[in-house]
């Protein structure tokens, strides 16, 4: 078995828990490939670089929060790599381990004692340009207390026509993110499914909507003057305005995740303890 590793370089428990994992693997006598910002603090492992971009791994260790958990991700399902998260970050609903529990699960993982986990992402038409999500779309207003004119679509059908600040496009993994902060539900990930749900809606009959995934979902701007800013995953950002258009559709690619038991509720509802 061959494992990468990625990881948050901004916090020294981070580095040195990434130090001990490297430590392990290599004393079972695992090929290991360091993404490059890592390699640059383990300097002592500087020859294991890889950037992530070129990894091989048969599984990428992800060690961070949601936000290392999803920038590793855009890279790694296209190639379908699974990702074994490891939680440095706050809450973590993306990720699987915690970090006092990693070397029982490496062992777990170093005898095949798991499973991979496939998870619904999301093709996003912005500017003639596709790109991916696993998370969500947020669109927002650009000026602060104005709110935007969006007629939503789902093939081709008007299922609404929204006044509202923002809209958020979210996929089931996604739906435990900002979704859940802006009323929408926790969907279950194994449920094939888009969620649509409108961001402080000025009418009250403006309700979250399930969507089948193999639905496209269309977004048009109504309102002459009025910019808005569409947000992929946290990460990207697009820029829209009167007129245009953003289309939704499952996409191709599937993010794949190392589990090592079904425990989607259970982890949820004590993640939300905490948090």
């Amino acid at each position: 078995m061959k494992i990468g590793i990625v990881s948050r370089t901004d916090k020294e428990e981070a580095i040195e828990l990434d130090r001990n994992i490297v430590k392990y693997l290599l004393a079972n006598h695992v090929e290991i490939e360091l993404d490059t910002s890592l390699a640059k603090e383990l300097e002592e492992y500087s020859d294991l670089e890889t950037p992530i971009e070129d990894m091989t791994s048969d599984i990428v260790l992800c060690v961070g929060g949601d936000g290392t958990v999803l920038n590793a991700q855009h890279v790694l399902s296209p190639k379908k790599i699974p990702i074994l998260s490891i939680n440095m970050g706050t809450v973590g609903f993306l990720t699987e381990v915690d970090p006092e529990d990693i070397f029982e699960c490496l062992d777990k993982l170093l005898s095949y004692d798991f499973f991979i986990e496939e998870r619904l992402q999301l093709d996003v038409l912005c500017n003639d340009e596709w790109i991916t999500v696993l998370n969500e779309l947020v669109i927002m207003t650009s000026q602060p207390a104005k709110m935007l004119n969006l007629r939503v679509s789902v093939d081709e059908e008007v299922v609404d026509e929204v006044r509202a600040d923002g809209l958020i496009v979210s996929t089931p993994s996604g739906s435990t993110a900002y979704s859940m902060s802006a009323g929408g539900p926790i969907v279950d990930p194994r449920v094939d499914a888009a969620i649509i749900i409108p961001i402080c809606p000025f009418k009250l009959n403006t309700r979250p909507k399930i969507v089948p995934a193999e639905s496209t979902i269309t977004v048009k701007f109504l309102k002459e003057g009025k910019q808005a800013i569409g947000v992929l995953d946290g990460v990207s950002r697009e820029n829209f305005n009167y007129m245009d258009e953003v289309k939704i559709k499952k996409s191709d690619n599937a993010a794949y995740f190392v589990r090592f038991k079904k425990n989607f509720y259970n982890s949820v509802n004590n993640k939300l303890i905490v948090g």
